[in-house]
């Protein structure tokens, strides 16, 4: 369970680091399904396995352009994946950022920068590209399945950004990777565009909104750098269809209604 000063850092920065909710053995197990999946060798599939910088389908080998392997709901083809979106650390602590008794997933995503060709993920804000759920609550816990530093492109946060609203469409970047914000006169007074690594240990998770402005650069070390979010949606998540998402067709509710089904499991109830 996370203190009340852990939720107040949360509250102010946007994001947080939590502990060691991974064993070695665990990662290991999630790494060996990461790679049976991204292949394409198991029975069940994921609902997105592409590079997502040119939405290419990702197949059996890595070439040498870059590359961020994007896999969305590997919960979906992994029952390991699935238990990991269940553990129960993660789902408590998510709750108490959310202030939420349920969470369901909304989805999940492998991020894997290999090495040396590992591209960037650029800024930008998650729930503004989800048009499709509201409201902006969702939390969203990223472990790292291998060591998260600023030599291979760990992600980088800018702290307080998740109070300024939706501002996706104006996040760029300079060419060492540092935010910009196209028409700083739309930030709220006071706003300070300066973000700050976010390095994680193998096995570690962190948390964040997801309006908190983040990115990762390259990776240019020899290192993988191999990660799961599972974006979770507090119980008064509801459909809201203004855009088109990869999961909409996984939606069997009705607008206004609350998000649920199959695609979206409950995975914690107080």
């Amino acid at each position: 369970m996370l203190t009340a000063e852990q939720i107040a850092e949360f509250d102010e920065n946007g994001f947080l680091k939590g502990g060691v909710v991974l064993s070695d053995e665990e990662v290991e197990r999630l790494r060996e399904e990461l790679d049976m999946v991204m292949e394409g060798k198991s029975v069940k599939k994921p609902v997105l396995n592409r590079n997502m910088l040119d939405n290419s389908h990702y197949g059996m080998t890595i070439t040498k352009k870059e590359t961020v392997v994007q896999i969305v709901n590997i919960w979906m083809a992994s029952d390991a994946y699935f238990e990991h979106a269940k553990n129960r650390t993660i789902c408590e602590e998510v709750a108490q950022l959310c202030r939420t008794d349920t969470l369901r997933i909304w989805h999940d995503q492998i991020q894997y920068k290999p090495p040396v060709t590992g591209g960037p993920t650029h800024w930008h804000q998650d729930h503004p590209l989800w048009p499709v759920i509201q409201p902006a609550d969702l939390v969203s816990a990223w472990v790292a399945l291998d060591d998260a530093t600023i030599e291979n492109g760990c992600m980088w946060m800018v702290p307080g950004s998740h109070k300024w609203g939706n501002h996706q469409r104006y996040l760029t970047a300079t060419e060492d990777f540092m935010p910009v914000h196209k028409q700083p006169q739309l930030l709220p007074p006071g706003a300070k565009v300066e973000a700050v690594p976010f390095e994680i240990k193998k096995g570690q998770v962190g948390y964040h909104h997801s309006l908190t402005w983040h990115g990762s650069p390259n990776n240019r070390s020899e290192r993988k750098r191999r990660a799961i979010a599972v974006h979770y949606m507090p119980g008064h998540t509801y459909y809201a269809p203004t855009g088109n998402h990869p999961m909409e067709p996984h939606i069997h509710v009705k607008p206004g209604e609350i998000m649920s089904g199959e695609s979206f499991p409950v995975v914690y109830e107080k």
